[in-house]
Formats: C-alpha cells, sequence, structure tokens
C-alpha cells in the first residue's frame, strides 16, 4: 500500500517504519496516525514479518508528537473524537502480535514520547531525549505504558513535571534498553528485530501476549498462566528431538 506520511520497507524479517514529515519534526498528522495503524496491521498479517521498528526520518527527531496546528482551529468535539481514535491507534501500537521497537533517533516530545512508550523495545541514541508533555498542556497520556517501563515513582515524576530526559538518564532508568551511536540506532533496532526473527514465531508472540497479560497480576496467577499456556495454545508442536536438532547434530 503506497503510503504519504511514512515510509515502509523490509530488512528480511523485519519491517521498518519511518515517520516521514522531517520538517514538522515528525508531528503526527491524523493522516500519518491513521498510516502507521495500516502498516502495522500489514506487518501482523505478513507472515515473513517477525518484528516491526518504528523509527523517524531525518537527525532531529522521532517524533514530536500530535500535529497541534492541524488541531488548532478544530471543534472541541472534534478533538475529542479525533483524540478518541488516536487512542485507540496507540492500543493498536501497543498490542501488535509481533514485537516492536522503537529506534529514538532524536527527541521524543508529548506524542512522541507516548508512541515510544507504546513499542515493546527503544533503542536510543545521544540525541534521544524525552519529555512527557500532556499534564503541561492541561492533558492526559502515558499514564498507561510509563509505569510499566520505569515504575511507578519514576512515571508520577516524568508525568507530572513535564521535564527533559537526556538520552543516558533513558537508559539508567530502563526507557532506553539500549544507547548507541546516532548513526547505528536503527541498524541496531533491525539487527535486534532480526534475533528475534531467528526464533520460533509462535513463541516468540505467545511469550508477549503472556507477559503483555500479566501487568496487575499476582506472581502464582504469572506462573498460572504460563502453566496453562503450555498445555493449550502453546503446546510445543516439536519433539524434542526436532526443536534441539542443532543440539544434537553438532560435532563439537
Amino acid at each position: 500500500m503506497p503510503f504519504e506520511t511514512i515510509l515502509t520497507r523490509r530488512e528480511d524479517a523485519v519491517a521498518v517504519i519511518t515517520l516521514n514529515r522531517p520538517d514538522k519534526l515528525n508531528a503526527q498528522s491524523m493522516k500519518m496516525a491513521l498510516e502507521l495503524d495500516d502498516a502495522i496491521t500489514e506487518a501482523e498479517q505478513n507472515e515473513e514479518v517477525a518484528a516491526v521498528v518504528i523509527t523517524g526520518a531525518g537527525e532531529k527527531a522521532f517524533s514530536a508528537g500530535a500535529d497541534i496546528h492541524e488541531m488548532a482551529d478544530t471543534d472541541p468535539d472534534e478533538v475529542i473524537r479525533l483524540r478518541v481514535k488516536r487512542w485507540e491507534i496507540f492500543w493498536h501500537i501497543a498490542t501488535c502480535i509481533k514485537p516492536t521497537i522503537g529506534a529514538i533517533n532524536g527527541l521524543a516530545y508529548g506524542g512522541g514520547a507516548l508512541l515510544s512508550s507504546s513499542v515493546d523495545m527503544r533503542v536510543g541514541c545521544e540525541r534521544s531525549r524525552f519529555r512527557f508533555l500532556a499534564a503541561q498542556y492541561g492533558q492526559v497520556n502515558s499514564t498507561w505504558t510509563l509505569p510499566h517501563i520505569v515504575g511507578m515513582p519514576r512515571a508520577m515524576e516524568l508525568i507530572t513535571t513535564a521535564r527533559l530526559v537526556e538520552a543516558a538518564e533513558a537508559e539508567r532508568i530502563g526507557l532506553l534498553n539500549r544507547l548507541v551511536p546516532a548513526e547505528s540506532v536503527v541498524e541496531e533496532a533491525i539487527a535486534m528485530g532480526q534475533l528475534i526473527g531467528k526464533n520460533n514465531a509462535r513463541s516468540v508472540q505467545g511469550s508477549k501476549r503472556l507477559i503483555q497479560q500479566y501487568v496487575g497480576l499476582s506472581w502464582e496467577q504469572m506462573f498460572l498462566r504460563e502453566a496453562e499456556a503450555i498445555q493449550t495454545d502453546l503446546r510445543p508442536t516439536h519433539t524434542v528431538s526436532e526443536a534441539f536438532k542443532p543440539f544434537f547434530t553438532r560435532k563439537d
């Protein structure tokens, strides 16, 4: 499908989606949000895709957030309707059946910070910067994503102060999984996706689903969910000999 505000490409088992409005710091217009939603659906439906990488075009921004110029003169009721649609898209990204990786090539502010916290993993660089700005503008977001990444006290601080988080701190508090040079950030995210692609897709997707279902459960409930899954929908489909064939056939 041709897109106007995003670029898509394949790197073997990894679908790469690039937010492509660099002159607007990759601000998320409604068209971009809808195209991102469609691209995620395409990746989910493609059995050859094991993981999805999302990044931004240019050297300045992953995404500066929602396109406020687009909404400036919009009727308040219509603004609410559009925000509800955006929330549905963010939920779709967060619950994408394939693992998702953000290549945070620059600033991620407001809705861009929300997008970065909606993916499963994040690779950043010295240009990565985060600001969860909703409270500054009388809005609310990221309360359902950020606490599960950095913990409740830090999430409370970052959301209520709307302060800047530089790359080194982001890595230290777990907002970034990895911190690499800027010229390597997309390449590193793709490499992570390729590693995912080497594993059993059913197990990878089942593991993601279980981890997300764990949120809010007790430790015992987490154990029971996994025990149930490996006896039902995630029941092994190969014998041990088949599953561990490289181990049994190695000659060292």
